[in-house]
C-alpha cells in the first residue's frame, strides 16, 4: 500500500509538470501569434462583425461608427446618423476605442478570414482611381484644411487631383470653381457622396 501511494503521488506530481508546461508552450504560442498580427488583420475581424467602433482621427476628429469594410490600407466606415460611406486610410487613424468583446474577438484569426479577398488587397490609391473612374462625387478632408466637395479627376501613386464644385452639382466643366492636387499622406477621409465605389 506505501508503494502505491508514494507511485501515485509521483504521477500526480509528474501529470502538474507535464500540464504546467503545456500551459506555458501554449501561452508563449498564442504570444507569438499575437505578435504577428497587424492592426489590418484586426481591423478586418471587426469588419467582418459589423463591429461599433469610436474612431480617433489624426486631425482630432471623433466619430462613433460601424466598420464596414477594409482594404489593403483604408478602413470604411458609416455614421449612424450618415450612411455614406467614409474611406479612411490607415495612417489617418490615432486610435481605435471597442469594447472588451470586440477587442478580444478581433484577436481570433479565423474571424478576419485569410485575407486574400480581392477587397482586401485593393490600396487606398485603387480605391481613389475607381471613384474617378466613375465621376461620383466626394468630400475630402485634409489635414491643415477645411473639406472639399467636388470630383476626383485622377488619382496617382501618392496624390489625388481633386476638381472642386459645389455638393450636388455634376462634375462640369463650368460648374468647377478650382482644382487642388492634395497628397495621401494627406487625407484624413473620403466621404462618398453617392454611387457605388469598388468597396461597395
Amino acid at each position: 500500500m506505501e508503494w502505491d501511494h508514494l507511485f501515485a503521488d509521483l504521477e500526480g506530481q509528474l501529470a502538474a509538470e507535464w500540464e504546467a508546461e503545456r500551459a506555458a508552450l501554449d501561452a508563449e504560442s498564442e504570444r507569438l501569434r499575437i505578435s504577428r498580427l497587424t492592426m489590418r488583420d484586426r481591423l478586418r475581424s471587426m469588419a467582418a462583425a459589423a463591429a461599433r467602433i469610436s474612431l480617433e482621427l489624426a486631425d482630432g476628429s471623433r466619430w462613433d461608427c460601424t466598420l464596414r469594410a477594409t482594404g489593403a490600407d483604408w478602413a470604411g466606415v458609416a455614421l449612424p446618423a450618415d450612411p455614406r460611406l467614409r474611406i479612411v486610410p490607415l495612417t489617418s487613424d490615432a486610435a481605435i476605442d471597442v469594447d472588451h468583446g470586440t477587442l478580444l474577438s478581433s484577436l481570433d484569426e479565423d474571424a478576419a478570414g485569410d485575407g486574400s479577398s480581392l477587397r482586401s488587397r485593393m490600396t487606398f490609391g485603387f480605391v481613389l482611381r475607381d471613384l474617378a473612374r466613375r465621376r461620383t462625387p466626394v468630400t475630402v478632408g485634409h489635414r491643415g484644411a477645411d473639406p472639399q466637395h467636388g470630383s476626383i479627376d485622377r488619382a496617382g501613386a501618392d496624390h489625388l487631383d481633386l476638381a472642386l464644385h459645389d455638393p450636388g452639382e455634376p462634375r462640369r466643366s463650368r460648374a468647377v470653381r478650382g482644382f487642388r492636387v492634395i497628397p495621401f499622406d494627406a487625407v484624413v477621409w473620403v466621404r462618398v457622396e453617392s454611387g457605388r465605389t469598388a468597396a461597395s
